[in-house]
C-alpha cells in the first residue's frame, strides 16, 4: 500500500477525509492502548531490543536494527534478529537462509540476515525461543512496538524527522499506529532519522540523530537513470538519487513491499532502454526480484550514520554480561 496523500496534507479536502475516518482511527488506537495495558508478555531469558515506530512504514527501522546488531557484534555479543516477515508466506518460526526468497520470508528479513542470524515468526515468543535455542544472547526485534506478546528490555522508536507524524491522526485517518503520547510513554529512546525536529509530546528519554548515506556502489553523479521503488516512501529514494547528482529520466513508485510481476520488470527495463538510462532501485526492492530479473538493474545501497557513543550508552542500559 502507498500512503494516502491526505495523511500529510492540510487542505480542506484532506482535512475532511481525515475527519471522516477519525472515528475508525479512535477505535484502532483504543485497541492498541487496551492491549498495551492488559496483554501479559512472555519474557525471554535474554535481553530483547525492539526497534519500532509510531507510523505506518518508511521511517528507517530496518537500517537502525542493522546498526544496533553491528554495535552488539562489536561488543562481543551474538544478536539474532526477530521479524514478523511481513509480505512473506512463512509463519515460522524459522531461521532465514540464503535459499529463502522474499516471497517466503519477506524482504526485510533477507536484508537483516546479511548482518546477523534472522528468525521469522508470526508468533514472536516462539521466534524468540528459537533464537535462544540457536545461540542468541540478545534479540533485536525489527518492528513490534505495538506487539505486546514479547517483553522488551529496551524499546527504541524511529521517527522520520522530516515527516514527523503527518496529520497526527491514527490509521486509517492518518499514519499513526497509536497516539504519539502513548507510544512514546513506552519508549526508552527515540532516533530521529534525517533532518527536522518533530514535536515529541513531552518525551524526556534519550534522543539520537541518524541519517542514511549511500554505501559503496556505482557513482550516479551525472548518470541518467530510471528509478523505481516499492517502499513506504518512494519519494525519499528518488530524492536521494537527485542529491547524488543523478539525472532522473523517470520516477516509478509502487506500494510498500510490492511484488513485481515479470511484465512490470520487463516494462521498466524497456523504459530504461528507451530513455537510454540506467535502471536503479533500492536494496529492499532488489531482494524481491529473481536472479534473472536483477540483471541490468543497479542498486542504491545505504548505510546508517549515527552517534555510536550514544548508541553504546543506550545498549549499556541492558547490563549485558561481560
Amino acid at each position: 500500500m502507498r500512503a494516502p496523500e491526505f495523511w500529510n496534507c492540510n487542505d480542506p479536502l484532506s482535512r475532511f477525509a481525515a475527519a471522516l475516518l477519525a472515528p475508525v482511527g479512535s477505535l484502532y488506537g483504543a485497541t492498541v492502548a487496551w492491549k498495551a495495558k492488559n496483554d501479559v508478555p512472555w519474557r525471554a531469558p535474554v535481553p530483547v531490543v525492539c526497534i519500532g515506530n509510531l507510523t505506518a512504514g518508511g521511517t528507517g527501522k530496518t537500517p537502525i536494527a542493522i546498526a544496533v546488531a553491528n554495535a552488539l557484534n562489536a561488543l562481543g555479543r551474538r544478536p539474532f534478529f526477530l521479524s514478523r516477515g511481513y509480505g512473506g508466506t512463512a509463519h515460522g518460526p524459522l531461521l532465514v537462509v540464503p535459499e529463502h526468497s522474499a516471497a517466503e520470508v519477506g524482504d526485510e528479513p533477507l536484508l537483516l540476515a546479511a548482518a546477523a542470524p534472522a528468525i521469522v515468526s508470526r508468533d514472536r515468543p516462539e521466534g524468540a525461543r528459537l533464537a535462544v535455542e540457536r545461540g542468541a544472547d540478545v534479540i533485536v526485534m525489527d518492528d513490534g512496538h505495538q506487539n505486546f506478546s514479547l517483553a522488551k528490555n529496551l524499546s527504541i522508536v524511529v521517527v522520520d524527522a522530516a515527516e514527523g507524524f503527518g496529520n497526527g491522526r491514527i490509521l486509517p485517518a492518518g499514519p499513526l499506529r497509536e497516539t504519539v503520547r502513548g507510544g512514546l510513554a513506552r519508549a526508552d529512546a527515540v532516533i530521529l532519522m534525517g533532518d527536522g525536529s518533530p514535536p515529541l509530546d513531552g518525551f524526556t528519554g534519550m534522543v539520537l540523530r541518524a541519517r542514511l548515506e549511500p554505501a559503496d556502489g556505482p557513482s550516479l553523479k551525472g548518470e541518467r537513470v530510471v528509478a523505481f521503488a516499492g517502499i513506504g516512501r518512494p519519494e525519499k529514494f528518488f530524492r536521494s538519487l537527485r542529491d547524488l547528482g543523478a539525472d532522473i529520466a523517470a520516477e516509478v513508485p509502487f506500494g510498500d513491499h510490492h511484488v513485481y510481476t515479470a511484465d512490470e520488470i520487463a516494462g521498466l527495463k524497456a523504459k530504461a532502454r528507451g530513455e537510454n538510462a540506467l535502471l536503479v532501485t533500492t536494496e529492499k526492492d532488489h531482494v524481491r526480484l529473481g536472479a534473472a530479473e536483477r540483471e541490468g538493474i543497479a542498486v542504491l545501497r545505504v548505510k546508517t550514520v549515527l552517534d555510536t557513543a550514544g548508541l553504546n550508552r543506550l545498549l549499556d542500559t541492558l547490563r549485558l554480561p561481560r
